[in-house]
């Protein structure tokens, strides 16, 4: 078997004697959606701050595609085939939806994107091809600003799309939507992950996204792993039960 495309091993991040994160290791493929979930305070965006290199490790090693990037900066992380989603959507209001994804699409091209002009042919031409596989195609010329906030979500997803990562942390991609939006969104992301190989990390407390797509999942408390596996397996682990989802939950 190959080797997986991210590695995480011991990782750990402490403030003074407070230890946020403690030792957590787990592997994730390419083709791969895993879900990392826990309570509040669990440990989960921290973690994501130390893929993304925005957080140094206390200890611990980050391998992502046979290289350890423990202490690279966050764009040097970027442009090794990292991506990155947020709990609030982050898109330019004041652009239409077409000219957002043609800032990403720049940005990956290190070339600056010219407000005032519009952009080229092949950015535009690009630009439209990621709207038609997110579903925005027919919104491309609206400002971002009227969108439904499920639509936004999908926008900032296209975006993230535009360098082609290998690997997408997706934090609380759900957060704020609609039941119905939840599922189009976590189906879409499904479906990428398989047509495109990459490997998709996300948190997430709606636990009908999480275990209706996760290929497995790894559960935190208190900045440890007390569980991970499929998600037939989490389900009946009763740590996870009497920690998380609680004795009268429907997931267990």
């Amino acid at each position: 078997m190959s080797a997986p495309l991210l590695e995480v091993k011991n990782l750990s991040k402490s403030y003074g004697d407070f230890r946020a994160v403690k030792e957590v290791s787990f592997t994730l493929n390419a083709g791969e959606l895993l879900a990392l979930i826990g309570p509040n305070g669990a440990g989960k965006t921290t973690c994501f701050n130390m893929l993304m290199g925005q957080l140094t490790p206390s200890a611990g090693r980050i391998v992502f595609n046979g290289e350890d990037i423990v202490g690279r900066a966050t764009r040097d992380i970027w442009r090794l085939g990292v991506g990155r989603t947020f709990q609030i959507a982050a898109a330019f209001g004041s652009l239409t939806v077409k000219e957002n994804v043609a800032v990403a699409l720049s940005s990956v091209a290190q070339k600056s994107f010219q407000f005032f002009s519009p952009p080229g042919q092949p950015v535009q031409s690009a630009s439209i091809e990621l709207l038609q596989q997110v579903g925005l195609a027919s919104q491309a010329d609206r400002a971002c600003s009227e969108l439904a906030y499920g639509d936004v979500k999908r926008l900032e997803l296209a975006m993230a799309l535009a360098h082609a990562p290998r690997l997408l942390l997706m934090d609380e991609p759900t957060a704020g939507m609609a039941p119905s939006e939840r599922e189009a969104l976590m189906a879409l992301t499904h479906g990428f992950v398989r047509e495109r190989g990459m490997a998709v990390l996300f948190t997430e407390h709606d636990m009908d996204a999480v275990f209706a797509h996760a290929d497995r999942i790894v559960v935190l408390d208190r900045g440890r792993v007390i569980a991970q596996g499929t998600p037939a397996e989490v389900r009946a682990d009763t740590n996870v039960r009497d920690v998380y989802l609680g004795a009268g939950s429907t997931y267990t």
